[in-house]
């Protein structure tokens, strides 16, 4: 595959203002991209942006515009909507492309640019390299003329549409009423559309992180720092709490004493349950080679199988739509549920464990442990410059350990695709096997890289 020049494991991403984040990149993506995805036919074409809360979307979303409109692209403004929400109204609405201006969990001072096809799905790799190459066209090339131009329209409605098809989600047969919920939504994307979606339903509902001022999303709240709604769930009384990210496509939650339960504990969950009602397909999950060994050996349990690919919420979706799986994500709490949405969905993911929780008649500390977890450590060891995966003494060291830990547990070397760090991650039932095996590869990964 050609080396990519903008586009990394999830869009483009990178500090607001500065390569590739700018303005004059934004355009160039408009422009390639309504390029690409307008065909010969005579009906107009329509891209649908939506954003999250950052104040650089205020600089991204009107270059895009220009990019779009310029090639003759119609464009309809959702303002802020999370990340699946855009994903569903490109489905809905007809739309030939869909694209998000976020940088999902990190910090205020990044942004990003996710696009979507006209099925609601990320784009694949040969797209966005086809893309990339029409990004190197002079800005003069192929632009529409006066009478040609495209129109631009907000939808103001877009909040509203989206609530809707979160709650149709919900099992009919129950409510949420007599259930006091916190919801953080980090400042972000679902800042409006969460607890309203949870109100609507019938809850008492806590909210969290819901005033943003362009400057802190993800700011000691939401899914990386859930210590705010851990503290809330406290305060309050309340039956559970949820913590979303950003752009609202990953979620974290905590039970009713603040202990959290990660991604692969609620999949656990949601399986058991589907599986239970005869509505879970592919005869299992798809997960990522993070996903606890716990969690495979719960499922294997119950008869089904885990499925594990590279990291990355794509490549869960592709292997799921490949063996016809309904339910898949990652550790972190990337959860999608594809009966419904075409990419990660934090509120949805919530539903979901609101209906198993709200059916249980138990507490959510109750439900929060399906598994017991195989001892797990991670350890990043940054490094200057090279490939130290491909030094001897390092794959010495790795293959010895991988010996060790043979039918007994795990490990994943690997080196990160956005940052100069190689991770581990080694788990065991021998949580000093797991400590030790970590230390010898850190160490050699260290040795090499010096």
């Amino acid at each position: 595959m050609s080396k990519r020049a903008y586009f990394g494991t999830d869009g483009i991403r990178g500090e607001a203002n500065r390569h590739p984040m700018t303005a004059e990149v934004a355009l160039r993506v408009g422009m390639a991209a309504g390029k690409h995805f307008m065909s010969r036919d005579e009906r107009r074409h329509l891209v649908v942006i939506g954003k999250d809360t950052r104040l650089s979307g205020y600089m991204i979303e009107p270059a895009l515009v220009a990019g779009f409109t310029s090639v003759g692209m119609d464009v309809r403004l959702f303002g802020p909507l999370p990340t699946p929400g855009v994903a569903m109204m490109t489905r809905s609405l007809r739309a030939d492309l869909g694209v998000m201006i976020s940088a999902s969990h990190n910090a205020f001072t990044d942004n990003g640019i996710k696009l979507f096809g006209p099925d609601g799905y990320k784009l694949s790799d040969e797209q966005e390299l086809a893309i990339e190459a029409r990004m190197g066209e002079g800005l003069e090339t192929n632009l529409a003329g006066p009478a040609d131009l495209g129109r631009v329209q907000r939808i103001d409605d877009s909040q509203a549409r989206y609530i809707e098809i979160a709650k149709a989600t919900f099992p009919r047969r129950l409510n949420l009423s007599g259930m006091r919920i916190v919801i953080d939504c980090a400042n972000g994307a679902a800042y409006k559309v969460a607890p309203e979606a949870l109100y609507e339903l019938g809850a008492e509902v806590i909210r969290v992180g819901v005033n943003p001022n362009g400057f802190n999303i993800n700011e000691e709240c939401g899914s990386t720092a859930p210590a705010a709604m851990q503290k809330a769930v406290k305060e309050y009384r309340a039956d559970i709490g949820i913590g979303l990210d950003g752009d609202a496509d990953r979620l974290v939650i905590c039970d009713e004493r603040g202990h959290l339960v990660d991604g692969d504990q609620i999949m656990a969950l949601i399986a058991a349950d589907w599986s239970r009602r005869e509505k879970l397909r592919g005869g299992g999950v798809v997960a990522t080679v993070m996903s606890n060994l716990g969690l495979e050996r719960f499922l294997a349990a119950k008869g089904l199988k885990l499925e594990r690919t590279q990291v990355g919420d794509r490549y869960v979706m592709a292997r799921m739509r490949q063996g016809d799986f309904n339910l898949g994500g990652e550790q972190s709490g990337h959860l999608i549920l594809s009966d419904f949405s075409t990419t990660g969905d934090g509120l949805l993911a919530a539903l979901q464990v609101l209906a198993v929780l709200k059916e249980s008649d138990k507490p959510m500390s109750a439900l929060a442990r399906q598994f017991e977890p195989v001892p797990q450590k991670l350890e990043n060891v940054r490094f200057a410059g090279g490939k130290p995966l491909e030094n001897e003494a390092v794959k010495a060291v790795m293959a010895d350990a991988e010996q060790r830990l043979t039918g007994t547990g795990r490990l994943v070397v690997r080196a990160s695709g956005t940052e100069p760090l190689i991770r581990i991650m080694a788990e065991a039932d021998d949580e000093d096997l797991v400590r030790q095996v970590i230390k010898e590869i850190a160490g050699a990964v260290k040795k090499a890289a010096a």
